[in-house]
């Protein structure tokens, strides 16, 4: 990451995060979840999504591959790249938040120190860690792009849970068991939205 330079200042605008709050019916809020590479971060954060669409919430989702296609295309998989991949992430929820949306983000995002300096850019009740947490055996079961099997035979080194490590969140705000329906979790995340005042419920 390059020094900041001291002449660049921020500039305040006439609208407000709590003007576009007010305009869209809801509060901007970060929804992050993590886990091991094929434990349904992205299934569940898409369904998450599409829930929350129909319900007529301005929302957006940030999926780990989709962003290496472009903003973060210059990072490869090594701990320094990892670490910049999700300070740049949080800083586009911070700004989307800034939008008033609900931001779905699926990032593997393994070091707990990494999660946190994501956290501490929002205010408290914007930022929701939620751990899917799947056995790695069911994990390296579905391995869609066989990438464990690719680790396990040493083809690709630096693979969370092979031989890169996982560190599990500490106190998230929601633990999702990654076995459980994906149509039950997006009701454990929609009741977490709506008792933490982020959205209305329309039931």
């Amino acid at each position: 990451m390059t020094q900041k330079n001291d002449n660049i200042v921020w500039h305040p605008h006439l609208v407000t995060r709590q003007h576009r709050e007010v305009a869209n019916g809801h509060k901007g809020a970060v929804l992050w979840f993590t886990g091991l590479s094929g434990s349904g971060k992205s299934t569940l954060a898409g369904a998450v999504e599409h829930q929350l669409a129909l319900m007529g919430v301005k929302t957006y989702l940030l999926d780990g591959d989709n962003i290496r296609h472009g903003l973060c295309g210059d990072l490869g998989f090594s701990e320094s790249d990892r670490q910049e991949n999700i300070r740049r992430i949080g800083e586009v929820a911070k700004l989307m938040v800034d939008a008033g949306l609900v931001v779905a983000t699926a990032f593997i995002s393994p070091y707990q120190a990494d999660r946190q300096k994501v956290r501490d850019l929002f205010e408290q009740d914007q930022f929701f860690e939620l751990h899917v947490a799947t056995p790695i055996e069911i994990c390296e079961q579905r391995d869609p792009k066989g990438l464990y099997q690719q680790a396990r035979e040493g083809k690709i080194t630096q693979f969370t849970g092979i031989d890169s490590p996982y560190e599990t969140p500490e106190n998230p705000e929601l633990q999702i068991d990654g076995l459980n329906p994906v149509i039950d979790s997006v009701s454990q995340i929609v009741d977490l939205l709506v008792r933490k005042n982020i959205i209305q419920a329309t039931y």
